[in-house]
This record gives structure tokens, C-alpha cells and sequence, in this order.
């Protein structure tokens, strides 16, 4: 296989065509090498349109809600980083790039070390995976500028958007099968927040959320 190839093809085929247009996003695409990511056992479909499954519930989500989620969070080098459910990395890995720091929350003890191997070897010394779920987040780390939830919820919890700084974002996917969208939160205020929806797909739940609505769009 000709790895370049099929990253270009994904890139090309895939992703551009789901409006991520950001140069910035593309070149990360290249640099950090989703099949270094990816279980051995599902290596050869690491450039596929799919959810790739990790363990028995858990998927790592397609190359173009990756890259989507990415681009429109437009996070900052000067900023830090809640990621939520790590699986194996590679979206710590992408924000690692561009963040000052990243604290990745992972509740699957062989993913998170997975995923901490995975950004070792990879290089990516800005980023920590730690063994819990985040349905709290972290709130002796906030406030944040940014909170990704890698993977879906019912909705997303208060207790979440409130660790946000002012005018920072969380991106998560919203629903339940068959219709799930991602959302972005923005923090406008002390108690106020704007919502937008991105786009609709469908992606595997995390774990630890409740699946009883939690935050009133």
C-alpha cells in the first residue's frame, strides 16, 4: 500500500469535500499519520469513511468529523485543552499541534494507555491522556478554551460548558440514532451561551454521560 497515496485520498475524496477547507487542518492531515493510531488490526482501513471500532463499545470516530470538529473549534496556540474520550489519540495528537496544551480524559484504561504510548512515540509532548471519564471534566483544571467531546452524548452537560473561559468553544455531537448532530457552544458570558449546528452524522456514544437531557440549547 502507498500510504501517501491513500492519505492524499483522503484527504482529496474525503475530507476537502466535507468543507474543511482550512489550510492549517489539511497540513496536519499529513503530518500526523492517522495509521499510527489506528490498531494493528484495523490498520489497513485507517483512510477509510467510517467509525473504526477500538474495544466493544468504543469507535474512533471517521477522518472527516475529525477533521470537521477540528477546523471549526480554530484553536489557538496560546490556548489549553479539554479533550473528552481520547480512544487511541489521534485527535489529541492533531490539537497537540495546535494548542499549548492538551488534558485528554479517557474512562477505557487500555485506550488511555494506548493513546499515551501512541502520542509518545508520535512526538507529541504537549498532550496528557488521563484513565477517567469526563462526563465532569476537569474543573480543578478550568477554566478551558476549548472542550472536545470525541464521540456522542444525549446532550451535553452544564458542569461542562461551565469550566469554559468566556468566549471559549465545545464542540460535541448531540442526539441519539438515527439523528445525531455536532454542535458548537461558545461561552458568550458569565451564564451565557450561543449554540450553533454544524452538521449532522452519527458517531458512538462515550461513556459516563447521562442520557437524560443536561443542557439547554
Amino acid at each position: 500500500m502507498n500510504l501517501e497515496q491513500v492519505r492524499f485520498n483522503m484527504i482529496e475524496q474525503q475530507i476537502r469535500p466535507w468543507d474543511v477547507l482550512d489550510p492549517s487542518v489539511l497540513e496536519l492531515l499529513r503530518v500526523v499519520h492517522r495509521e499510527d493510531f489506528v490498531p494493528e488490526a484495523h490498520r489497513a482501513q485507517a483512510f477509510v469513511d467510517t467509525e473504526l471500532p477500538l474495544t466493544a463499545t468504543r469507535r474512533m470516530l471517521a477522518p472527516k468529523v475529525e477533521a470537521r470538529l477540528l477546523q471549526e473549534l480554530k484553536v489557538q496556540r496560546h490556548e489549553k485543552v479539554m479533550e473528552i474520550g481520547a480512544a487511541t489519540g489521534h485527535l489529541a495528537a492533531l490539537l497537540g499541534h495546535k494548542a499549548q496544551r492538551v488534558i485528554a480524559l479517557e474512562a477505557d484504561a487500555g485506550l488511555a494507555a494506548q493513546a499515551q504510548a501512541n502520542l509518545k512515540r508520535a512526538g507529541v509532548l504537549n498532550a496528557t491522556v488521563l484513565n477517567q471519564d469526563g462526563a465532569a471534566g476537569l474543573p480543578e483544571e478550568e477554566p478551558f478554551d476549548v472542550i472536545l467531546l470525541s464521540g456522542s452524548v444525549a446532550a451535553v452537560p452544564q458542569v461542562l460548558a461551565n469550566q469554559l473561559k468566556v468566549g471559549g468553544r465545545l464542540a460535541a455531537i448531540v442526539g441519539a440514532e438515527p439523528v445525531m448532530r455536532a454542535v458548537l457552544v461558545t461561552r458568550t458570558g458569565a451564564s451565557d451561551f450561543r449554540t450553533v449546528e454544524l452538521f449532522d452524522t452519527v458517531a458512538g456514544r462515550l461513556p459516563g454521560f447521562a442520557e437524560a437531557p443536561a443542557f439547554s440549547f
